[in-house]
């Protein structure tokens, strides 16, 4: 296992199941921190997920059809492809969700990811420069009974945050593909 840190620490376990969320670039008001010193690092990504949930401030890219689908077919790919097993997603208006395990290190795979998806969705939205934030969210997912409760985090979010009424009718997510499948 190797630990790397950029402004997050970020657990590099491939063959792990890990919790990972990444959102748009701009999509948190600026300047917004959460001192260290008051939250620990759950209580920190809750908030910063409350606030992205709200979705008040920034892009919300991710709400137009053609570029949810961009992401949702690259997750699906980089599964086919081999790079990881995919448990559990939602492309959210402004920020993704997902629960896999991948098969190389976290960061190439974040970078299988958000590097394509980046590119096609500029060029769909007619725009250039920053899509996504740097900085990733993840926490490796250590027993069964943890998977399962963030695999529910994840396919609930969209009913919680008031944009479907049951999660298998929110059209980004795993919880709507295993229902059609």
């Amino acid at each position: 296992m190797r630990i790397h840190r950029r402004r997050l620490p970020h657990c590099d376990a491939p063959g792990c199941p890990v919790f990972v969320t990444w959102r748009l670039h701009g999509s948190l008001p600026p300047g917004r921190r959460f001192e260290s010193e008051n939250l620990t690092s759950g209580q920190a990504f809750v908030t910063w997920d409350r606030l992205l949930d709200k979705a008040q401030t920034g892009p919300l890219y991710l709400r137009r059809a053609e570029v949810a689908r961009i992401i949702q077919d690259q997750l699906i790919q980089v599964a086919a492809d081999g790079w990881c097993t995919l448990g559990a997603y939602v492309i959210m208006p402004n920020h993704v969700h997902v629960v896999w395990m991948p098969h190389v290190s976290l960061s190439e795979l974040i970078r299988k990811v958000k590097g394509p998806t980046a590119l096609l969705a500029n060029r769909s939205l007619g725009l250039s420069g920053k899509f996504w934030q740097d900085e990733y969210f993840d926490r490796q997912v250590r027993t069964e009974q943890e998977y399962r409760r963030i695999v529910d985090y994840i396919e609930w979010n969209p009913v919680k945050a008031g944009l479907a009424a049951v999660p298998e009718r929110f059209l980004w997510s795993s919880a709507h593909e295993a229902k059609q499948g």
